[in-house]
């Protein structure tokens, strides 16, 4: 392909981030010769096995019991919060996202793609409808960029894709126009991390890395759909901005100033949120828009973190916290939002270290099976008990089964599904775990809207089969939004 010129929110419900050339001298040096892509995809739709592995039902069944649940969860949404953007189940009430009193209809806007993939047709036009009538893009509201990018600019792309109504392509841009003063106020060009969509009013110059660039995917189909660069302009410089800051190790920080361009916490943190989704949105990019720039900035900076990061100590790999100077270990933290690193590591190349870290994981379930937030991993003992209903295990599970078709991923991915059904399932469809180490397991009251656009979308592919998706050439933004693959025929 050519290159192409969180009632008010609670904080721990928010996810965080889990996405002009340097000169020829510096591509040169970026444009290093390992981690070359695996060939490609399984070709075209992958077939139902005609017999499951062992202790798993048939594709068929897995697939028929993941749709239930998410038309579970879906339909708590729908009589509870319908025009709201998230449910709170137990209580049967509602949850302002982005700012209180304002909406955005966040659920529906996440959930259109995975409604059609799963043959939805109705609900999709139902939510269609409201998104054309009621969605409000010059809200006065401080809105956080990351989120709006990953969720709402995602979410309209992809329902676009899977409708053709032209309708969702123009919010969609309007929308994004009052997200840009985030990035074109900035002296450095990274943006910013909130802005009112009314007044353009920018603040948080304190940026952590993911929401720097954990945007191109979107940025740059937008640029693509519509013939109009600034948006791939804009996320392009904010990747520049912060590459040509990386240490002598080839190494980044965590935070970063937009208006200095200085590291405000300098150490490398990877794949730990809040950097994840810097590093999947330099392969995401590549293989969406084929700018090859992309692709040697994620292999020299994935290089860097597996040979100065990666710990095998345990018997498993995992990836320590380092001092960017000099690579010495500073912490053993792991978030279950780095999980999505197996994954990316396959699609990047590295399958043997992409099937490792996600075997680390698998251990984690094995302990925990509603994964906790975050671990320590050279004890895998629980260092934030809670669980968001996070998809990011499942993510990766899809990645590794699409590249591999081993059915070692369904078989597990398939474990993650029935621990979340058996303990955050609740009467009004699915609920945030306040601590996964008891008995029952304590549970809080929110279904985050991102659930309708990740968790059950990524079984539902793994299972089904779909002819309504691209198995060879879709690839899926860090939100779970489809962004090519779409089949409308």
């Amino acid at each position: 392909m050519r290159p192409l010129f969180r009632a008010p929110q609670q904080p721990a419900v928010w996810r965080p981030s889990r996405r002009i050339l340097l000169g020829a001298a510096a591509a040169t040096a970026l444009g290093g010769a390992a981690l070359s892509p695996l060939p490609a995809f399984a070709a075209g739709r992958p077939r139902p096995m005609t017999s499951a592995p062992a202790g798993l039902p048939s594709d068929a069944q897995v697939t028929q019991q993941v749709h239930a649940e998410f038309l579970h969860g879906w339909h708590g949404y729908t009589a509870k919060a319908w025009g709201h953007d998230e449910v709170r189940p137990v209580s049967g009430t509602h949850n302002d996202f982005f700012a209180a009193g304002k909406t955005f209809g966040l659920s529906m806007v996440e959930a259109l793609d995975t409604l059609f993939l799963m043959g939805e047709d109705r609900e999709l036009a139902r939510c269609c409808d409201w998104i054309e009538r009621h969605f409000d893009p010059v809200q006065d509201a401080d809105v956080h960029v990351f989120e709006a990018v990953i969720r709402l600019v995602g979410g309209l792309l992809a329902g676009y894709l899977a409708t053709g109504r032209r309708k969702l392509l123009a919010v969609c841009r309007e929308f994004t126009d009052h997200l840009l003063p985030a990035f074109t106020t900035s002296p450095t060009g990274i943006p910013y991390t909130h802005v009112n969509l009314r007044t353009g009013a920018v603040s948080g110059s304190d940026v952590p890395l993911a929401e720097v660039g954990t945007n191109i995917m979107e940025f740059g189909l937008l640029s693509k759909l519509t013939g109009d660069r600034r948006y791939f302009d804009a996320s392009l410089r904010a990747y520049q901005a912060v590459i040509a800051k990386r240490s002598s190790l080839d190494l980044l920080g965590t935070s970063i100033d937009a208006e200095t361009g200085r590291w405000t916490d300098p150490d490398s943190t990877a794949p730990n949120p809040p950097v994840d989704s810097f590093y999947e949105y330099l392969w995401g990019g590549y293989a969406l828009l084929g700018d090859a720039r992309l692709r040697d900035w994620y292999r020299t900076l994935t290089r860097a973190i597996l040979r100065h990061q990666s710990d095998t100590s345990t018997g498993h790999l995992w990836f320590r916290q380092v001092d960017p100077t000099t690579g010495a270990p500073i912490g053993t933290s792991q978030s279950e939002l780095a999980s999505f690193y197996a994954g990316l590591l396959g699609k990047g190349g590295d399958l043997r270290d992409g099937a490792a870290y996600y075997r680390s994981w698998t251990a984690a379930l094995d302990r925990y099976p509603v994964l906790p937030e975050g671990l320590d991993y050279r004890t895998l003992e629980a260092t934030d008990k809670g669980n968001q209903l996070r998809p990011e295990y499942a993510n990766s599970a899809f990645d590794l089964w699409r590249l591999t078709h081993d059915a070692f991923y369904k078989r597990t991915a398939y474990q993650y599904f029935t621990a979340m059904r058996d303990n955050l399932r609740v009467p009004g469809g699915y609920t945030i775990a306040t601590d996964v180490t008891t008995r029952p397991m304590g549970r809080g009251d929110l279904l985050p809207a991102y659930w309708f656009a990740e968790n059950y979308k990524y079984l539902y592919l793994m299972f089904s089969g779909t002819r309504r998706f691209d198995y060879r050439n879709g690839y899926l933004s860090t939100e779970g939004k489809v962004l090519r693959g779409l089949r409308r025929t």
